[in-house]
């Protein structure tokens, strides 16, 4: 275990409801001094290894309990509670949004996320060794705890995984699992480093990388869009999505402004059935099962206003609904042939194939191929073409003879004709 004392504290205090554990001889920070001196370390390190404890179900954005943050010689947990009461953790927010030092997460969405939040920022430059190691061979999505005992042989203790994070004291116990989610990660760094190097996909991985900048930063932009997250949305007409998106907007404003969850302020299926029969009156809202009376008093007014400003919009600015056919039995048997040669290609490059492209990217291949409408899928973009997308189109222009090797049982795929990388 890496070890450095922080801190010291007088017999076990009681400090604004935060509990802090005496002379724990652990590395934990509780208050904005230590923070501060820890800080002093760190940025001596070209590279962090992070990650968060938080608890996310009483709240819209979830409570940032611990940060867990560690350098080759330095580990630390900082208690975020305390810190907070104690003063101010901007110290840290600056650290982590340096451009110089590189941060490390491991499936690293939601942290990003949350230091996104606090930090006004998204703590560049980043590395995540899930998409790295899935790039390199060790399966999609793989745990934490899988990638630390297959690359180090060390396994690691599983007894609080079900911790609650917010509860106070921590023990030693705690604050020790705490430390071993980035113990490790430095060490998986340098490897995977090593490895996307050799294999010549330090770009592609970068590509990757990008793209979860991305999509963490298109959440500022996300309130217009929630309506996609609702099951059954897509079975609604245009005009009903259209009310559903004006629905789902405000809901996502009035859960962000209270901080509670958004079923908290109206469920998924109250929504849908509003876009399906809009109500016209306050009266109307009273009858409808599952809206509360207290919800319709406090912002009755407000929901009728979203529904009558998304029927005022012309057909032209309502959602497209996708279609409800299904895909047809010829397109779905290419779509397992398509399935087939991008397994057998990604085997052969040592990379997760669900990394290239999920099944849903091959049927959207095939419609747009066999409807003649521009291919601007993600297989065909980046790396993901240069590895399989191109091939892919070969097999479906015919152009590629498909065999299974009598020995091994493996595809084995003859190019007929040269690839015309050009559409």
């Amino acid at each position: 275990m890496l070890n450095l004392r922080i801190r010291q504290t007088p017999p076990t205090v009681q400090q604004n409801d935060i509990y802090v554990t005496p002379n724990s001889p652990l590395p934990y920070v509780t208050d904005q001094q230590g923070l501060e001196s820890l800080c002093h370390t760190l940025r001596q390190s070209p590279r962090l290894a992070l990650d968060t404890e938080f608890v996310g179900e009483d709240t819209f954005i979830p409570r940032l309990e611990l940060i867990q943050v560690a350098t080759d010689t330095t580990a630390a947990v900082i208690d975020f509670p305390a810190v907070q009461a104690s003063g101010s953790l901007d110290v840290f927010w600056e650290l982590i949004c340096e451009a110089k030092i590189e941060k490390i997460f491991h499936a690293g969405r939601q942290d990003l996320d949350l230091f996104a939040t606090h930090a006004g920022q998204i703590p560049k430059p980043f590395f995540d060794t899930q998409i790295a190691a899935a790039m390199v061979g060790y399966g999609a999505q793989i745990a934490y705890a899988n990638l630390v005992q297959r690359l180090l042989g060390t396994r690691l203790a599983k007894a609080h995984t079900f911790t609650n994070w917010s509860a106070r004291p921590l023990s030693d116990g705690q604050i020790a699992y705490a430390l071993e989610d980035v113990e490790f990660l430095l060490s998986i760094h340098t490897h995977l480093q090593d490895r996307l190097r050799a294999l010549g996909r330090l770009e592609w991985v970068s590509e990757e990388f990008a793209r979860l900048e991305t999509a963490v930063g298109e959440k500022s932009r996300e309130p217009q869009e929630r309506y996609q997250r609702i099951r059954g949305w897509d079975t609604l007409k245009p005009k009903g999505a259209a009310v559903l998106r004006e629905l789902a907007a405000w809901r996502e404003a009035e859960a962000r402004r209270r901080n509670v969850p958004r079923g908290r302020v109206m469920r998924d299926e109250v929504l849908l059935q509003l876009a399906r029969h809009p109500p016209k009156s306050v009266n109307d809202l009273r009858g409808l099962r599952g809206v509360h009376s207290s919800e319709v008093d406090r912002h009755g007014a407000q929901l009728l206003a979203a529904i009558t400003s998304a029927l005022a919009l012309p057909p032209s600015a309502w959602p497209e609904v996708p279609s409800e056919r299904k895909p047809d039995p010829e397109s779905t048997g290419i779509v397992e042939l398509l399935q087939a040669v991008l397994k057998a290609r990604a085997a052969e490059e040592g990379i997760a194939p669900t990394m290239v492209a999920t099944s849903a990217d091959l049927q959207t291949l095939v419609e747009t191929k066999q409807n003649r409408t521009a291919l601007d899928v993600p297989i065909l973009r980046g790396w993901r073409r240069q590895l399989a997308g191109d091939l892919l189109l070969q097999v479906l222009d015919g152009a590629v003879t498909i065999t299974v090797d009598r020995t091994s049982g493996a595809l084995r795929m003859t190019q007929d004709l040269p690839l015309n990388t050009s559409r």
